[in-house]
Protein backbone atom coordinates (compact mmCIF):
# COMPACT_ATOMS: atom_id res chain seq x y z
CA UNK A 1 0.00 0.00 0.00
CA UNK A 2 1.35 3.78 -0.80
CA UNK A 3 -0.16 6.79 0.55
CA UNK A 4 -1.13 9.03 -2.11
CA UNK A 5 -1.76 12.85 -2.36
CA UNK A 6 -3.97 13.94 -4.92
CA UNK A 7 -4.11 17.78 -6.06
CA UNK A 8 -7.71 19.57 -6.69
CA UNK A 9 -8.51 22.00 -9.09
CA UNK A 10 -8.75 24.17 -6.00
CA UNK A 11 -5.71 23.35 -4.58
CA UNK A 12 -6.96 20.99 -1.66
CA UNK A 13 -5.14 17.70 -1.00
CA UNK A 14 -6.60 14.77 -0.80
CA UNK A 15 -5.48 11.92 0.90
CA UNK A 16 -5.62 8.02 -0.70
CA UNK A 17 -3.90 4.94 -0.58
CA UNK A 18 -2.56 2.85 -3.84
CA UNK A 19 -3.03 -0.83 -3.55
CA UNK A 20 -0.83 -2.15 -6.38
CA UNK A 21 -0.22 -5.09 -7.79
CA UNK A 22 2.84 -6.90 -8.51
CA UNK A 23 3.40 -6.20 -12.17
CA UNK A 24 2.60 -3.08 -14.37
CA UNK A 25 -1.67 -3.55 -14.01
CA UNK A 26 -3.89 -1.70 -16.89
CA UNK A 27 -6.65 -1.59 -14.66
CA UNK A 28 -7.60 0.67 -11.42
CA UNK A 29 -10.41 0.47 -9.71
CA UNK A 30 -10.92 3.76 -8.20
CA UNK A 31 -13.26 3.51 -5.27
CA UNK A 32 -14.92 7.05 -3.71
CA UNK A 33 -15.30 6.98 -0.08
CA UNK A 34 -19.06 7.86 1.92
CA UNK A 35 -19.35 10.02 4.44
CA UNK A 36 -17.06 8.99 7.21
CA UNK A 37 -16.58 5.59 5.42
CA UNK A 38 -12.70 5.12 6.25
CA UNK A 39 -10.51 2.20 6.36
CA UNK A 40 -11.80 2.05 10.53
CA UNK A 41 -15.85 2.02 9.52
CA UNK A 42 -15.43 0.46 6.34
CA UNK A 43 -12.39 -2.08 6.54
CA UNK A 44 -13.67 -4.31 3.49
CA UNK A 45 -11.60 -1.88 1.06
CA UNK A 46 -8.47 -3.77 2.48
CA UNK A 47 -10.10 -7.21 1.17
CA UNK A 48 -11.02 -5.27 -1.95
CA UNK A 49 -7.65 -4.36 -2.17
CA UNK A 50 -5.74 -6.73 -1.57
CA UNK A 51 -7.77 -9.10 -4.10
CA UNK A 52 -7.87 -7.08 -6.69
CA UNK A 53 -3.95 -6.88 -6.82
CA UNK A 54 -3.99 -10.60 -6.34
CA UNK A 55 -5.52 -10.73 -9.58
CA UNK A 56 -3.42 -8.16 -11.52
CA UNK A 57 -5.72 -5.21 -10.84
CA UNK A 58 -4.80 -2.14 -9.02
CA UNK A 59 -7.04 -0.43 -6.72
CA UNK A 60 -7.33 3.33 -4.76
CA UNK A 61 -9.14 3.83 -1.80
CA UNK A 62 -10.25 7.50 -2.79
CA UNK A 63 -11.28 9.86 0.58
CA UNK A 64 -12.75 12.81 -0.97
CA UNK A 65 -13.86 15.52 1.65
CA UNK A 66 -16.10 13.29 4.54
CA UNK A 67 -14.15 10.39 5.41
CA UNK A 68 -13.69 11.48 8.54
CA UNK A 69 -15.43 14.37 10.66
CA UNK A 70 -12.67 16.41 10.14
CA UNK A 71 -9.13 15.49 7.86
CA UNK A 72 -5.91 17.79 8.29
CA UNK A 73 -5.06 18.57 4.75
CA UNK A 74 -3.02 21.61 2.85
CA UNK A 75 -3.49 23.60 -0.29
CA UNK A 76 -0.93 23.42 -2.40
CA UNK A 77 -2.41 26.96 -3.89
CA UNK A 78 -2.60 28.43 -0.92
CA UNK A 79 0.54 27.21 0.60
CA UNK A 80 -1.93 26.53 4.18
CA UNK A 81 -3.14 24.02 5.97
CA UNK A 82 -6.90 23.49 5.37
CA UNK A 83 -8.92 21.58 7.98
CA UNK A 84 -11.98 19.62 5.63
CA UNK A 85 -14.12 17.11 6.79
CA UNK A 86 -18.36 16.15 7.01
CA UNK A 87 -18.06 19.19 8.72
CA UNK A 88 -17.90 21.59 6.28
CA UNK A 89 -18.18 19.56 2.96
CA UNK A 90 -19.59 21.72 0.31
CA UNK A 91 -21.01 19.22 -2.52
CA UNK A 92 -20.24 22.04 -5.31
CA UNK A 93 -16.72 19.99 -5.55
CA UNK A 94 -17.69 16.84 -6.18
CA UNK A 95 -16.75 16.80 -10.21
CA UNK A 96 -13.33 18.60 -8.81
CA UNK A 97 -12.86 15.64 -6.21
CA UNK A 98 -13.28 12.69 -8.60
CA UNK A 99 -11.24 14.45 -11.09
CA UNK A 100 -7.98 14.59 -9.24
CA UNK A 101 -7.74 10.82 -8.28
CA UNK A 102 -8.93 10.09 -12.51
CA UNK A 103 -6.23 12.61 -13.57
CA UNK A 104 -3.71 10.75 -11.22
CA UNK A 105 -4.62 7.71 -12.71
CA UNK A 106 -4.35 8.74 -16.17
CA UNK A 107 -0.68 10.62 -15.15
CA UNK A 108 0.10 6.93 -13.99
CA UNK A 109 -0.75 5.48 -17.62
CA UNK A 110 -3.87 3.03 -16.72
CA UNK A 111 -5.47 1.90 -19.68
CA UNK A 112 -8.78 1.26 -17.74
CA UNK A 113 -10.09 3.17 -15.17
CA UNK A 114 -12.89 2.14 -13.12
CA UNK A 115 -15.03 4.61 -10.96
CA UNK A 116 -16.42 3.03 -8.15
CA UNK A 117 -18.13 4.45 -4.93
CA UNK A 118 -19.69 3.25 -1.63
CA UNK A 119 -22.85 4.66 -0.22
CA UNK A 120 -22.61 8.37 -0.31
CA UNK A 121 -19.83 8.02 -2.64
CA UNK A 122 -21.97 5.80 -5.35
CA UNK A 123 -24.14 9.02 -5.29
CA UNK A 124 -21.25 11.39 -6.42
CA UNK A 125 -20.54 8.66 -8.95
CA UNK A 126 -23.97 8.95 -10.24
CA UNK A 127 -23.49 12.43 -9.95
CA UNK A 128 -20.02 12.48 -11.85
CA UNK A 129 -21.14 10.23 -14.79
CA UNK A 130 -24.74 12.15 -15.04
CA UNK A 131 -22.43 15.25 -16.33
CA UNK A 132 -19.26 13.58 -18.11
CA UNK A 133 -19.34 11.06 -21.05
CA UNK A 134 -15.78 10.16 -21.78
CA UNK A 135 -15.60 6.51 -22.74
CA UNK A 136 -11.42 7.21 -22.50
CA UNK A 137 -11.75 8.70 -19.16
CA UNK A 138 -14.07 5.83 -17.05
CA UNK A 139 -14.90 2.84 -18.82
CA UNK A 140 -17.30 1.54 -16.59
CA UNK A 141 -18.83 1.91 -13.04
CA UNK A 142 -19.45 0.10 -9.47
CA UNK A 143 -21.81 1.27 -7.44
CA UNK A 144 -21.96 -0.48 -3.81
CA UNK A 145 -24.82 0.33 -1.72
CA UNK A 146 -25.68 4.17 -2.81
CA UNK A 147 -27.23 6.01 -0.34
CA UNK A 148 -30.93 6.88 0.16
CA UNK A 149 -30.90 10.66 1.32
CA UNK A 150 -34.81 10.54 2.06
CA UNK A 151 -33.83 8.02 4.41
CA UNK A 152 -30.81 9.24 5.80
CA UNK A 153 -33.05 12.91 6.74
CA UNK A 154 -35.74 11.25 8.63
CA UNK A 155 -34.75 12.20 11.73
CA UNK A 156 -33.86 15.74 10.97
CA UNK A 157 -36.27 17.37 13.46
CA UNK A 158 -38.76 20.19 11.72
CA UNK A 159 -37.24 22.66 14.33
CA UNK A 160 -33.83 21.43 13.15
CA UNK A 161 -34.57 22.33 9.60
CA UNK A 162 -36.06 25.56 10.68
CA UNK A 163 -32.73 26.23 12.49
CA UNK A 164 -30.65 24.87 9.59
CA UNK A 165 -32.31 27.89 7.13
CA UNK A 166 -32.32 30.66 9.80
CA UNK A 167 -28.26 30.07 9.79
CA UNK A 168 -27.95 30.26 6.41
CA UNK A 169 -30.40 33.29 5.36
CA UNK A 170 -29.32 35.35 8.24
CA UNK A 171 -25.64 34.64 7.12
CA UNK A 172 -24.60 32.33 9.11
CA UNK A 173 -24.07 29.60 6.86
CA UNK A 174 -20.21 28.82 8.33
CA UNK A 175 -21.56 28.39 11.79
CA UNK A 176 -21.52 25.48 13.48
CA UNK A 177 -24.99 23.73 14.15
CA UNK A 178 -25.86 23.61 17.50
CA UNK A 179 -27.16 19.96 17.20
CA UNK A 180 -25.92 17.00 15.25
CA UNK A 181 -26.87 16.92 12.37
CA UNK A 182 -28.91 13.26 11.68
CA UNK A 183 -28.44 12.84 14.94
CA UNK A 184 -24.03 11.77 14.85
CA UNK A 185 -22.45 14.47 12.27
CA UNK A 186 -21.26 17.50 13.44
CA UNK A 187 -21.20 20.21 10.47
CA UNK A 188 -21.76 23.27 9.34
CA UNK A 189 -25.44 25.22 8.44
CA UNK A 190 -24.34 25.07 4.89
CA UNK A 191 -23.82 21.70 4.62
CA UNK A 192 -26.59 20.65 6.68
CA UNK A 193 -28.72 22.93 3.92
CA UNK A 194 -26.87 21.06 0.86
CA UNK A 195 -27.84 17.63 2.30
CA UNK A 196 -31.29 18.42 2.98
CA UNK A 197 -32.40 20.88 0.11
CA UNK A 198 -30.18 20.72 -2.82
CA UNK A 199 -30.45 17.52 -5.21
CA UNK A 200 -27.09 17.76 -6.26
CA UNK A 201 -26.78 14.22 -4.65
CA UNK A 202 -30.39 13.04 -3.77
CA UNK A 203 -30.50 11.15 -6.66
CA UNK A 204 -31.66 7.60 -5.51
CA UNK A 205 -34.64 6.78 -4.05
CA UNK A 206 -36.95 3.75 -3.33
CA UNK A 207 -40.25 5.33 -4.62
CA UNK A 208 -40.38 4.56 -8.56
CA UNK A 209 -41.57 8.40 -9.37
CA UNK A 210 -38.42 9.87 -7.40
CA UNK A 211 -36.48 12.43 -9.07
CA UNK A 212 -34.13 10.06 -11.64
CA UNK A 213 -32.74 12.50 -13.81
CA UNK A 214 -29.35 11.85 -12.77
CA UNK A 215 -29.25 8.16 -13.52
CA UNK A 216 -30.81 8.83 -16.68
CA UNK A 217 -27.95 10.40 -18.12
CA UNK A 218 -25.77 7.63 -17.44
CA UNK A 219 -24.36 6.32 -20.80
CA UNK A 220 -21.40 4.25 -18.78
CA UNK A 221 -21.92 0.57 -18.20
CA UNK A 222 -21.47 -0.82 -14.64
CA UNK A 223 -22.34 -3.17 -11.58
CA UNK A 224 -24.63 -1.98 -8.78
CA UNK A 225 -24.25 -4.08 -5.47
CA UNK A 226 -25.68 -3.99 -2.36
CA UNK A 227 -26.46 -6.51 0.50
CA UNK A 228 -30.05 -7.79 1.02
CA UNK A 229 -30.05 -6.80 5.33
CA UNK A 230 -29.12 -2.95 4.04
CA UNK A 231 -31.40 -1.04 5.76
CA UNK A 232 -31.20 2.05 3.92
CA UNK A 233 -34.12 0.34 1.59
CA UNK A 234 -37.03 0.25 3.74
CA UNK A 235 -36.78 -3.38 4.01
CA UNK A 236 -36.16 -3.43 -0.13
CA UNK A 237 -32.84 -3.68 -1.02
CA UNK A 238 -33.56 -5.73 -4.15
CA UNK A 239 -35.88 -3.71 -5.28
CA UNK A 240 -34.28 -0.08 -4.70
CA UNK A 241 -31.29 -1.49 -6.65
CA UNK A 242 -33.54 -2.80 -9.81
CA UNK A 243 -35.39 0.76 -9.70
CA UNK A 244 -32.34 2.91 -10.14
CA UNK A 245 -31.30 0.94 -12.85
CA UNK A 246 -34.56 1.00 -14.72
CA UNK A 247 -33.65 4.65 -15.01
CA UNK A 248 -30.40 3.91 -16.80
CA UNK A 249 -30.17 3.84 -20.34
CA UNK A 250 -27.87 0.90 -20.33
CA UNK A 251 -30.23 -0.92 -17.76
CA UNK A 252 -29.92 -4.19 -19.67
CA UNK A 253 -25.99 -4.09 -20.16
CA UNK A 254 -25.11 -3.41 -15.96
CA UNK A 255 -24.87 -6.22 -13.43
CA UNK A 256 -26.75 -6.48 -10.41
CA UNK A 257 -25.03 -8.07 -7.66
CA UNK A 258 -26.47 -9.19 -3.81
CA UNK A 259 -24.57 -9.88 -1.04
CA UNK A 260 -26.61 -12.51 0.68
CA UNK A 261 -27.70 -11.69 4.61
CA UNK A 262 -25.37 -8.78 5.14
CA UNK A 263 -26.22 -4.94 5.02
CA UNK A 264 -24.80 -1.96 4.41
CA UNK A 265 -20.98 -2.15 5.04
CA UNK A 266 -21.16 -5.63 3.88
CA UNK A 267 -19.92 -7.22 7.55
CA UNK A 268 -18.66 -11.07 7.82
CA UNK A 269 -19.02 -10.88 4.18
CA UNK A 270 -15.99 -8.51 2.94
CA UNK A 271 -14.46 -10.95 1.09
CA UNK A 272 -17.57 -12.13 -0.76
CA UNK A 273 -18.27 -8.34 -2.20
CA UNK A 274 -14.37 -8.41 -2.56
CA UNK A 275 -14.07 -11.27 -5.11
CA UNK A 276 -17.44 -10.31 -7.05
CA UNK A 277 -15.68 -7.30 -7.63
CA UNK A 278 -12.42 -9.08 -9.10
CA UNK A 279 -15.17 -11.15 -11.37
CA UNK A 280 -16.39 -8.18 -12.59
CA UNK A 281 -13.58 -6.15 -13.56
CA UNK A 282 -12.03 -9.46 -15.02
CA UNK A 283 -14.64 -9.97 -17.38
CA UNK A 284 -14.77 -6.41 -18.43
CA UNK A 285 -11.05 -6.53 -19.35
CA UNK A 286 -11.67 -9.58 -21.59
CA UNK A 287 -14.13 -7.86 -23.71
Amino acid sequence: MLKIDVETERGTLLNGVLFSSDKKAETVVIAITGIHGNFYSNPFYYNIGDTLTTGGIDFIYAQTNDAFGQIQTFNVKTQTPELIGSWNEDFNYVDEDIEGYLKFAHKEGYKNIILAGHSLGANKVIYYLSRHHDKNNVSHFILLSPANLTWLMKNVTEREKQIILEYVESGNENKILPFYFMGWVECIAKTAYQWLFTPTLNNVHVEADGDFSQAEKITHTGAMIIGTYDNFTYGNPAGFLSNINNHMPTAKENKLIFIQNTGHTYQKKEQEIAEDILKVVKEWEEK
